[in-house]
């Protein structure tokens, strides 16, 4: 074994060190580590650079031809139990530790700008180094229990850091909901897994599959089990990859500050439910079923998330829904057999969806010196407009994200979508269409997002707007931040040409700080050119990260492409881009087009849409309210059953008591009397029977 491999285990042990060190020092000397904020970000940031590092150099090495390293220890051994515990190092760990790293850092880097000002400056950044040591111990993992482990530890720092801001209540409900609605998925995954060791004997992925199959082409295990455990497992994915129906939890997640949603989002949570499918795929690339399971999930949360999207006018919020559609094409291509199109999804959409989150999170810091820190107004669409004359750095590099995951050529969403849609097409037309028509609505929401943002006349300081949002003392019940309510769109477009000047202001907003704008250079580049390594002329990408026990020959040279199938595949995908596209600028930017007079005359689908599809009304009716009837049914039966029968013990106790203390008086000869009288009592019984 290289030397450099012998210490791979330290990749998540350096940022951990630096969450323990911080973590600490707030336990124990509170104010004083809080003054420290600077010393102990740039020791946090250097720790986890320090794994940056050493994941190129493995990186390099596995490019370089290095076979595949697995070290293992005897962690537990019961009888003929053996559970080992250790790191394995092959081309997928070596990608997602790049990609895990350097989104990670960026991150890290931009949060000294965007929560210089916040009270809990070092215990966020405390947080942030356990949940990037916590996905880069996942993504090592040699084994699905070792997964598990890191993987309820990924739950816990994402409540964490959802919850940040915990004394708003909006915060503490949306990590309670991340929470709760993750442990269904998470208990999915630990039966399955368990059935999975109880069928096979084993946790290691490449021996489950192997015996699986066999089992069940044996008829030693009924397929039906099979696809039960497989299911099972796939329940995890389901809920930390906000896949449909567990999907509910990713928007409420933008509760968090806006860097920690960039890494959730990217690169740490919702990346681990894709790699974990990717890890599996030897158990499921045998069970048809389960395939077309996933593949079916996957394209209905992409149009689901899609769907939503275009009514969204918080920005966070918009880019979350954006998020869950992207996911489900990951997931769809995975369905499908596209192994190695999801991974290279998953890789560009890390660094574009990443730049755009950040980018967002520049927005809401250049809106704050206008609305205030009130993040329903800094992060609400309908009060900006015309900011790339005030943030040309956000705005242009916002701009090539929303292009890359629009999928033009020749930047990085293109190729990675069009290989998905290619594969899909190959195996389920329908499956295609549905992604096809998605490409489209993703184009449109994105425009308009970019159009309301960074386009047309700045509202910020329109006192007329701010009153229809929140009123004249509070929120109003109607409609919320997310909301593109009708009656705001009329408002909207009747006064686009009037001053911008209502009232007076006193601020403008304002181009965030070199620490902020840095990370969004930074990752301008990937999402422009990281899509070139996986084009159909030379698919590096494929060849370094292929289906387990599949051989892909190193494209030395160009090669050949049958062009009368790219043409129009890549055509159709683009074209459909466009369509989005141009109907965005005609309602946002050239505003031709009334989008309220739409949803006036579809007001069913508005609704649809506007409602996130009833979802979480749905779930609240059923689960939530459904739970809360069960418990006071079960309060009802502890309090009268359960209860009444102890509490009717201890009445019999007591009175039996105080029957019997009479009786006790201390004198034999009332005793002998009693004696008498119970041995004539049986004499007269017995007698007479």
């Amino acid at each position: 074994m290289e030397p450099i491999y012998q210490y791979a285990w330290l990749i998540p042990v350096f940022p951990l060190a630096g969450a323990m060190l911080v973590g600490l020092g707030l336990i124990s000397l509170n104010k004083f580590t809080n003054t420290l904020r600077q010393l102990l970000a740039v020791a946090i940031v250097s720790l986890l650079g320090a794994s940056t590092v050493l994941s190129f150099a493995i990186f390099w090495s596995q490019v370089q031809g290095h076979p595949p390293v697995t070290y293992n220890i005897e962690w537990a051994a019961a009888g003929s139990f053996h559970l080992n515990m250790g790191y394995t190092i092959d081309p997928l760990t070596a990608f997602m530790l790049v990609i895990v790293t350097t989104v990670a850092i960026l991150v890290m880097v931009y949060t000294d700008g965007y929560m210089a000002h916040d009270e809990g400056y070092v215990r966020f950044y405390a947080y942030l180094s356990l949940f990037s040591s916590s996905m880069l111990g996942l993504v090592i993992s040699p084994n699905l229990v070792q997964i598990y482990i890191f993987w309820e530890l990924v739950g816990m720092c994402s409540y964490l850091l959802i919850g940040f801001w915990y004394n708003r209540k909006a915060a503490a409900d949306a990590c309670q909901k991340a929470f709760v609605t993750n442990r269904v998925g998470d208990f999915g995954l630990l039966l399955g897994m368990l059935g999975l060791y109880w069928a096979t004997g084993s946790f290691e992925f490449d021996v489950m599959g192997d015996r699986l199959k066999d089992f069940i082409a044996s008829g030693y295990l009924g397929s039906i089990l099979g696809t039960i455990f497989a299911v099972l497992v796939f329940l995890g994915p389901v809920a930390k990859s906000a896949q449909f129906p567990l999907h509910v939890w990713l928007p409420d997640a933008m509760e968090g500050p806006t860097p920690i949603s960039a890494l959730i989002h990217a690169a740490t949570m919702v990346a681990a439910g894709v790699f974990l499918i990717a890890r599996m795929y030897p158990v499921f690339e045998d069970i048809p079923s389960v395939m077309n399971l996933i593949a079916w999930t996957g394209a209905f949360t992409a149009f689901l998330g899609a769907s939503i999207a275009i009514t969204q006018n918080d920005i966070k919020k918009g880019l979350a829904y954006s998020t869950m559609s992207q996911l489900g094409y990951m997931v769809m291509a995975m369905g499908v057999g596209a192994y190695s199109a999801g991974l290279f999804h998953l890789m560009t959409h890390a660094y574009f969806k990443a730049m755009l989150f950040l980018g967002s999170g520049s927005v809401i810091h250049g809106m704050e010196d206008v609305v205030g820190h009130n993040p329903a107004l800094a992060q609400d669409m309908r009060l900006m407009g015309g900011l790339r004359k005030y943030m040309p750095i956000t705005a242009i590099t916002f701009l090539i994200g929303t292009i890359a995951i629009c999928g033009i050529p020749p930047f990085a969403g293109f190729w990675s979508k069009d290989e998905i849609l290619g594969a899909t097409y190959a195996a389920n037309p329908t499956l295609w269409l549905i992604a096809w028509l998605t490409a489209g609505i993703t184009a449109f929401y994105m425009f308009r997002m970019y159009f309301s943002t960074f386009e047309g006349q700045f509202r910020g300081n329109r006192s007329d707007i701010k009153e229809e949002l929140l009123g004249a003392v509070g929120p109003k019940v109607a409609f919320g931040p997310g909301a593109m309510d009708v009656r705001e769109l009329q408002a909207e477009h009747q006064t686009e040409h009037e001053t911008e000047h209502h009232g007076g202001h006193n601020h403008s907003p304002h181009e965030s700080p070199i620490s902020m704008t840095l990370p969004l250079m930074l990752l301008a580049i990937p999402s422009m050119l990281i899509g070139l390594v996986g084009t159909p002329f030379r698919n590096y990408f494929e060849w370094f990260v292929h289906p387990p026990g599949e051989a892909v020959e190193f494209p030395a040279q160009t090669a050949a492409i049958d062009w009368s199938e790219f043409i129009p595949m890549a055509g159709s995908s683009v074209g459909i881009g466009l369509i989005g596209i141009t109907f965005a600028s005609l309602m946002y930017l050239q505003r031709s087009i009334d989008p309220s007079a739409i949803a006036r005359r579809f007001p069913s689908l508005y609704q649809l849409s506007l409602n996130k599809w009833y979802f979480d009304e749905i779930y609240d009716r059923f689960f939530v309210q459904g739970s809360r009837r069960l418990a006071r049914a079960v309060m009802e039966v502890d309090y009268r059953v359960v209860d009444g029968a102890v509490n009717l013990t201890g009445l019999v106790t007591l009175l039996s008591g105080e029957g019997l203390k009479y009786l006790e008086t201390g004198r034999a000869q009332f005793y002998a009397l009693i004696i008498f009288g119970a041995v004539l009592g049986l004499v007269i019984v017995f007698g007479v029977t």
